[in-house]
């Protein structure tokens, strides 16, 4: 399937196997789609524990607060790279064995944070929990190829919604357990639950033979041309990158803000607060049920426009708590609505090598999101808060122009290629 009119998908460069019939395809257990979207929450919520507690991480370390925010972004800088080398493996190694392996290591990198010396080495650690903690990733497509063609986008985002909701609550936990047993514990709680979520996973998940038989070298490669033969997913990976930008924009001195001035929140109030993002794990499942029934070009232009116009909200909430709520709210409806609605609509194109789809998307997409983190933290201790706002709100506004662009081209279009295409 491509979004453009009477152009017909590539074959994969290398593939060596021939996609099956979706339609025999009988379907997913609603037993396994939970498992897959708790463990898909637990494990992401690795890469978000240090977000709303970096001021008593910086007072800890005696570190300045674009220091500690450099954190948080190399938890996401680890996070592309896992995406980049680590999801590929998903389509050219038995699921169940890489997610138990990958899973061992981050454990062992969450204990490291928990006893990490100095910021220094918190940074390093946090970046190699970042780079494992792509289990979400694998899970994700993996579920997509088990679904049946009529609840695919329904599956994606139920398991989405079990991501984005380990991404909300991982910021409440960090700032209760704080509050009560300092910071270095909420690692240590990490490390346990990743014990855990290894033998669940052990125990639910199919064996399943991969789907491709390449040397990781040309697995590696195939992915560069996916997105060179697939212009459905190179514009989706445009539309993900400049809305979760702004995700990284925002996260990033959130905490700082509301621990100044006139909030004066504590960390566990800063944690609780974030649970206004809850709308973007309704919007996972909104958005999967509309893309299944075919209007996932029409609704990305309200989202990636939700996403711009929330900072407007952000904005004025520096100084009134009601709308800084708001705006969060319609922040993570945007960007989520986005993510969602890119995922049903690309990994159709290729089911023998919907992994390889995934790590293209997501790598641009945390790419964006570490480039937005690191100019956030520098943007923040120049320009404040009112200089994060503007940043974060000028991304998702090119990706609204490039909606409008590609709406008036499509009107061109005559009616039954533009269904053919959606």
């Amino acid at each position: 399937m491509s979004d453009e009119p009477g152009r017909p998908s590539a074959q994969i460069t290398g593939s060596s196997r021939t996609p099956g019939n979706a339609a025999q395809n009988p379907g997913i257990s609603g037993r396994l789609v939970l498992v897959m979207a708790l463990a898909s929450g637990l494990v992401v919520a690795n890469s978000y524990y240090a977000q709303p507690v970096v001021g008593i991480i910086a007072d800890t370390f005696d570190a300045s607060t674009t220091s500690v925010g450099l954190v948080v972004t190399a938890s996401q800088v680890g996070y592309a790279f896992g995406l980049a080398f680590l999801v590929p493996l998903g389509d050219l190694l038995e699921r169940r064995r890489l997610l138990t392996g990958v899973l061992t290591v981050t454990t062992l990198c969450l204990v490291a944070m928990a006893l990490a010396p100095s910021w220094q080495v918190l940074g390093v650690a946090a970046l190699l929990v970042g780079v494992s903690s792509v289990v979400g990733q694998v899970l994700v497509p993996f579920a997509a190829s088990l679904a049946a063609e009529h609840e695919r986008g329904r599956v994606i985002g139920n398991v989405m919604t079990g991501l984005l909701l380990g991404i909300l609550l991982s910021r409440v936990v960090a700032g209760l357990v704080t509050e009560v047993l300092g910071w270095q514990a909420v690692f240590w709680m990490a490390a346990g639950l990743m014990v855990l979520t290894a033998v669940l996973l052990h125990r639910e998940l199919p064996k399943v033979p991969p789907p491709a038989q390449l040397r990781y070298s040309a697995l590696l490669r195939s992915v560069l041309a996916l997105v060179r033969e697939e212009p459905l997913l190179r514009r989706r990976m445009v539309y993900g990158a400049l809305t979760y930008a702004s995700f990284g924009v925002f996260w990033t001195p959130i905490g700082f803000l509301l621990a100044g001035e006139p909030h004066y929140f504590s960390d566990a109030q800063i944690g609780l607060f974030t649970l206004f993002g809850v709308a973007g794990a309704l919007a996972a499942r909104f958005a999967g049920r509309l893309a299944d029934r075919g209007h996932g070009f029409t609704q990305t232009g309200p989202f990636v426009a939700a996403t711009a116009a929330s900072f407007l909200l952000l904005w004025i909430g520096e100084q009134h708590l009601a709308a800084l709520a708001v705006g969060v709210a319609l922040l993570d409806l945007g960007i989520q609505g986005t993510h969602i609605t890119n995922q049903s609509l690309f990994y159709p194109l290729r089911p023998d090598a919907r992994s390889r789809l995934n790590t293209a998307y997501m790598t641009c997409y945390f790419a964006a999101g570490s480039l937005g983190s690191a100019a956030s933290a520098v943007v923040y201790g120049s320009y404040g808060w009112a200089g994060v706002c503007l940043l974060g709100a000028a991304f998702p506004a090119v990706g609204t122009a490039i909606w409008v662009v590609e709406t008036l081209r499509r009107r061109k279009v005559s009616p039954t290629a533009r269904t053919a295409s959606r």
